[in-house]
């Protein structure tokens, strides 16, 4: 079986040639998907990243190649990314880079040729019913299914995920004892593919600034400023040079660049128990395609080890609401609600959190 092997230069997608290779493949293809910065020049940190590639082909005497997707990226995820900002909600950039150019763009120029694609993500698939489902990983802390939640059906079907049945500490393990020379590289952070650049200078250098009140919700008090209000989320607490608090981001009124803050660790003001969907997008099929009026689920409003319960209904044609059993910290409307069986084994889809946090 040919497969091609998406490595990043870390630990773990180290790990999946290593694996790979111990269950008698032997037919690999290693690729490092390039992305350069917003300004056309070449990011820096990916030569690191490149040079370690390059270190784990010739161990194994593999075949290793530099693919870019520079236009795609910064003309699709990045620009969903920028207009999601701009609209007051909350992106995920991770999210639509894994549908879009690691099982979009590269699986239809070089995946494709393969017979499977192989990546480092903690994700498992389980067949059922002559079905291919999404499953979560062993171990749960570095889960990321919610990462995979918009990839298509055909998408899932074609991939391999080696390290998913493992926990984090056993992978270090197989590195340290296969001499890997990554074996004690730390995991990569932040935004798929911006690599050293900070978010809030890429937003300012995107958006510019625009500063408008912080407003104390529950009287109306003015606080302090903002420089935007696309540099604040829903949730939110750092970042904001408030004293006396802590407080939280509660609101955003787009329209009059007002951002809303409410006080204290306990405040009402940053939970809810209510998610209002949109845009809902199954990966395998429908678990209900009949009826769906209170059914038993577990999800996640964003990337955390906590699998919260459930039930969801839907609404209308393709409208859903989830209602959580427990408070739920920091809704924030454009992010995606990722959807699992009650047990949080199998992912089942999202859909993008709408509601009343955000003013147009």
């Amino acid at each position: 079986m040919s497969i091609a092997v998406l490595i990043s230069g870390g630990v773990d997608s180290a790990v999946v040639v290593e694996l790979l290779r111990r269950q008698g493949h032997d037919d690999l293809h290693l690729f490092y998907i390039r992305i350069g910065m917003d300004n056309g020049e070449g990011d820096c940190s990916a030569e690191e990243d490149i040079e370690m590639c390059s270190l784990i082909a010739k161990r194994y005497g593999l075949p290793f190649d530099v693919v870019s997707l520079h236009e795609e990226y910064w003309e699709n995820v990045m620009e969903y990314a920028l207009r999601t900002v701009r609209e007051g909600l909350t992106p995920n950039p991770d999210v639509m880079c894994n549908k879009m150019i690691k099982f979009g763009f590269f699986e239809e120029r070089w995946g494709h040729s393969f017979d499977r694609t192989a990546t480092g993500h903690y994700a498992t698939t389980i067949e059922s019913d002559g079905k291919i489902w999404l499953g979560t990983a062993a171990d749960k802390v570095k889960d990321q299914t919610d990462f995979l939640c918009r990839i298509t059906y055909s998408q899932l079907s074609h991939l391999m995920f080696p390290i998913g049945s493992l926990p984090k500490a056993e992978v270090r393990r197989i590195a340290l004892e296969s001499g890997m020379p990554n074996a004690f590289r730390r995991d990569s952070q932040g935004i798929c593919f911006l690599g050293k650049i900070n978010y809030n200078d890429f937003i300012r250098r995107h958006l510019g600034e625009r500063p408008g009140p912080i407003v104390e919700l529950e009287t109306g008090r003015k606080l302090g400023e903002h420089r935007g209000f696309w540099f604040h989320t829903i949730g939110q607490r750092k970042g904001l040079g408030l004293s006396g608090g802590p407080w939280y981001v509660v609101k955003k009124n787009v329209h009059d660049n007002v951002v809303y803050v409410s006080r204290g660790y306990d405040t009402e003001m940053q939970y809810g128990r209510t998610l209002h969907l949109d845009e809902m997008h199954w990966l395998t099929e429908d678990p209900w395609p009949q009826t769906c009026d209170g059914v038993e689920i577990a999800f996640k409003n964003r990337h955390s080890p906590e699998f919260l319960p459930g039930t969801l209904t839907r609404v209308a044609h393709g409208e859903y609401v989830i209602r959580s059993a427990e408070k739920v910290q920091g809704i924030a409307p454009g992010q995606f609600a990722v959807i699992y069986d009650p047990a949080a084994r199998i992912c089942l889809g999202s859909g993008v959190i709408t509601g009343r946090n955000v003013m147009i």
